[in-house]
């Protein structure tokens, strides 16, 4: 919204101030779900299955910075850290979810 309200033109990447790449966070949050770790597979393996651009983003792209938002939007992430972000919202979403259950 901060882009929008003041004209601003560029690409801002709207990120937290710990960039992290997949094999880093990802293993992280499926914890934090209570959900099994990824599976490591094979490179080649990878390729045949998923292709090239999902290896690169697997194992090669790092995290994105805020620092054009910031210099040029005034903006601020809501969590300074994807840990606190990812935990803070998989809690939320748990407490939500337990006002959707069905009574049998």
């Amino acid at each position: 919204m901060a882009a929008l309200r003041s004209g601003a033109v560029g690409t801002y990447n709207i990120v937290d101030d710990e960039p992290a790449p997949l094999r880093v966070w990802l293993p992280w949050y499926a914890d934090t779900l209570g959900a099994p770790s990824p599976q490591h597979v094979p490179v080649i393996l990878a390729r045949l299955l998923a292709g090239d651009q999902a290896v690169y983003l697997s194992t090669r792209q790092r995290g994105a910075t805020n620092t054009s938002a910031r210099n040029h939007l005034g903006w601020r992430p809501n969590y300074q850290s994807w840990r606190t972000g990812f935990a803070a919202t998989t809690s939320s979403a748990a407490n939500h979810l337990g006002v959707l259950e069905v009574a049998s």
